[in-house]
């Protein structure tokens, strides 16, 4: 079969024809991959960046955003069947610690999980995979053109499910449900993480502010407000105007990963406010911060800050249920978040190029 493979640490990526995975457990499940997103990740190891071969090999086929539909199930899988749509999850356990024993392998101790396409276990930029049905989502029918966007919003769904959880454990007559419910959440980056996150936030009843650098009248700022939310050009706003319009930002989602404007963000974080990072800063010249200025504000007023990476099963079954929600009330915003869809064939095209318009791309392998 075609796949598109890696040598770690250097930028030789190609198109190869490499062996075809196969069942090797009664509990495995063959997917047909029908199409497999492209993000920072992927675009890093294409550069010469982290990337890990399987133990024992010299390459790795990248990807790890993917849908796809399953054409083959072992004798012993009981919750799938050929034809039905579905993802597989990314990260697998170390074996070892507490939290992977218990499934939660995003909360490993130890650091030597896998990762499907990153670490140590080949990816889904394949016309085929293989893996255990206990790492296998169902997508309905219904979301199967978006489902690709799951593993992107399962980064949402968890940063904003361990904001919501530590804010109704310190905060009185609230619950974990409803806790956003007219909230004033704030979106730093418009790309795929950030509108997905804005789409999550307003489900659940949050008034969404988004910040980015680019046009009102491009396409993440229309797509924004389409969810209900509102756009402040950050080249054309300061944070200090900003924080007049609204003086009380209950959360503040950091997407971006611009390390100036994360530590910038702390000045308009709110009274009790959390504020949750998804995004990695790309190494660079070290910043002058007024730490004493940061440190005093998260105490005096009783701030939370929060790192968030990868994602847990309830994650990637929210991720679906909200999916779902969102095609259905908004059938014509959503789809637009892919904004790209490129044949496998073309790959180049986007692993090292990122163009002015992009949101997410996608590398389609089937129809």
């Amino acid at each position: 079969m075609k796949a598109i493979v890696l040598k770690p640490g250097t930028t030789s990526i190609q198109l190869k024809d490499v062996e075809e995975p196969m069942i090797q457990k009664p509990t495995d499940v063959k997917m047909k991959v029908l199409s497999v997103g492209i993000c920072g990740t992927d675009r890093e190891e294409a550069s010469g960046g982290r990337a890990d071969a399987p133990q024992g090999e010299s390459e790795l086929v990248i990807g790890h955003e993917m849908c796809g539909q399953i054409v083959e199930v072992g004798s012993l899988v009981k919750d799938f069947k050929v034809g039905d749509y579905a993802v597989f999850t990314v990260r697998r356990g170390c074996g070892h610690c507490e939290a992977c024993l218990a499934d939660h392998y995003d909360m490993c101790y130890t650091g030597q999980y896998t990762e499907r396409g990153i670490k140590g276990r080949h990816g889904y930029q394949a016309e085929f995979a293989v893996d255990d049905e206990k790492y296998l989502i169902k997508i309905p029918e219904t979301i199967k053109d978006i489902a690709v966007l799951t593993e992107p919003t399962t980064v949402v769904e968890k940063a904003i499910e361990e904001a919501c959880h530590i804010q109704t454990s310190r905060l009185p007559g609230h619950n974990k449900e409803s806790w956003l419910q007219g909230k004033t959440a704030l979106i730093a980056g418009l790309g795929p993480i950030g509108l997905l996150g804005a789409m999550v936030l307003a489900l659940r009843g949050a008034k969404v502010i988004g910040i980015d650098i680019v046009d009102k009248d491009s396409s993440r700022p229309k797509i924004l407000e389409e969810l209900g939310g509102t756009y402040i050009n950050a080249k054309e706003t300061s944070l200090d105007n900003l924080l007049k319009q609204h003086p009380q930002i209950d959360l503040i989602l950091e997407a971006a990963g611009i390390a100036k404007l994360d530590f910038d963000l702390f000045d308009i974080l709110g009274m009790n406010g959390v504020y949750v990072l998804t995004g990695v800063p790309a190494e660079g010249k070290p910043l002058d911060v007024n730490g004493a200025h940061i440190m005093k504000q998260i105490v005096l007023k009783n701030q939370v800050v929060l790192g968030s990476v990868n994602a847990s099963f309830d994650n990637f079954h929210s991720a679906v249920k909200d999916l779902e929600s969102g095609l259905k009330k908004w059938p014509t915003t959503i789809p637009k978040i892919i904004s790209h869809k490129i044949p496998f064939k073309e790959f180049e095209k986007v692993l090292s190029k990122h163009s002015p318009d992009e949101i997410k791309v996608i590398i389609t392998w089937a129809a």
